[in-house]
């Protein structure tokens, strides 16, 4: 394997795959197309019709589409003749944020943003792609997998309902997310339990209304549903064990229509992130009896919607280890960590390995403005780093 230097001041020396590097150009202008034409959870026709394209102007050996929507996998076999299978995904959906980057290549979809890196993560395994392809340097098969509806919509759960692995199997999988850590070429895994698993709610209060000036006619819904905020953090504060994780956190209220209306329904939502089923369970349980001692006090009907939408994630420490070996011929060891603390933030990739044993990386970026903001900036230079890190994974693991 031969590795082309690449020197940049300020940072340490890179070794970007060849076929990567002279691919640089095209990788950034697929990131800004991308970028300017995002696109909502499971409505990604365009960025799929895209990907197949690329995938096979590479010479990928078959590329499927319409899995799970707009899904897309390619197979890309090596020189060997091996029957080992190591899976690569990449996300693509955007989120309804309005961007405010001034960007040259902004958004183009009033009120739809790549604000979490889903665009670079498509790009970064189109690279990969690219160079498997053209060089074939390893033993066995290549699984790429192109995943829509990661933010919340389910698009893993939805792939792997379709068949996913069945149709096409894998020993192992690998995914990575950026990180506007403002340490560029920086990798970092948590081994083990590594993100949280998440649950979306919805509280519904059906109370009375009535006249604003007639308050004692009502049985105010909007009363009882800020009431009921405030209780349910006493589940964080007094249930959950304090050497436990949980996440509870009411992201809406909805009442009311008039200055002079006292409303008789409200809806509360939120989500909870949680390390343990163990964990979930108790924060459920809990809400339900918050609800119901809420009802039976004011003699309304309250009702709690909860879904989960999001699996913890569980990185495979032995493959932890082959990932960031992985990254340090690319980044150097000195750039590599495997002591990441876990994060409360929720990833669907977890779906997968749950299935699969594999590891999911966060790389590093220029920019410390974080995620899911309107004026998130990821940094293209980091696009051949992750695509030549993945491509990487692949070869050694498939080592001829």
């Amino acid at each position: 394997m031969h590795f082309l230097p690449k020197h940049k001041k300020g940072v340490e020396p890179l070794n970007i795959l060849p076929v990567i590097d002279q691919s640089k150009d095209e990788l950034t202008d697929i990131f800004k197309d991308l970028h300017a034409h995002p696109e909502i959870g499971f409505q990604e026709s365009r960025t799929s019709a895209i990907v197949a394209d690329k995938l096979r102007s590479y010479g990928v050996d078959e590329v499927h589409t319409d899995i799970a929507k707009t899904g897309v996998v390619g197979l890309i076999k090596g020189k060997g003749s091996g029957t080992k299978r190591v899976g690569l995904r990449a996300d693509m959906d955007a989120l309804p944020i309005h961007e405010e980057t001034n960007l040259p290549y902004s958004s183009k979809n009033e009120g739809v943003m790549h604000a979490c890196g889903h665009d670079g993560h498509t790009t970064m395994l189109l690279g990969a792609a690219k160079h498997l392809a053209s060089t074939r340097d390893f033993d066995g098969t290549a699984v790429l997998i192109f995943q829509p509806a990661e933010e919340g919509l389910g698009g893993a759960r939805g792939m792997l309902d379709e068949g996913l692995f069945e149709k096409f199997p894998c020993d192992e999988i690998y995914g990575m997310h950026n990180s506007p850590s403002g340490e560029p070429n920086k990798v970092g895994i948590c081994k083990g339990t590594a993100m949280a698993g998440a649950c979306f709610f919805d509280i519904y209060v059906q109370g009375k209304g009535s006249h604003a000036a007639m308050p004692h006619q009502s049985r105010d819904s909007l009363v009882i549903a800020t009431s009921l905020v405030g209780e349910l953090q006493t589940i964080v504060a007094r249930n959950v064990p304090p050497l436990e994780s949980l996440v509870l956190s009411v992201t809406e209220i909805h009442a009311g229509s008039a200055y002079n209306i006292v409303p008789d329904t409200a809806r509360l939502a939120g989500t909870i992130r949680y390390f343990s089923d163990e964990t979930r369970d108790l924060a459920q349980k809990r809400m339900q009896q918050l609800c119901d001692g809420m009802a039976l006090a004011h003699g309304v009907e309250i009702r709690l919607d909860m879904r989960n939408v999001f699996d913890v994630l569980i990185n495979d420490d032995a493959l932890s280890d082959a990932y960031l070996e992985a990254a340090a011929d690319i980044v150097g060891a000195e750039n590599i960590s495997g002591t990441d603390e876990p994060a409360t933030g929720s990833e669907d990739f977890s779906d997968m390995l749950k299935v699969v044993p594999g590891s999911y990386c966060r790389l590093g970026h220029s920019g410390t403005l974080g995620l899911h903001n309107p004026g998130f900036v990821l940094d293209p230079e980091i696009l051949p780093v992750g695509a030549s890190i993945m491509a990487r994974v692949v070869e050694r693991r498939l080592a001829i």
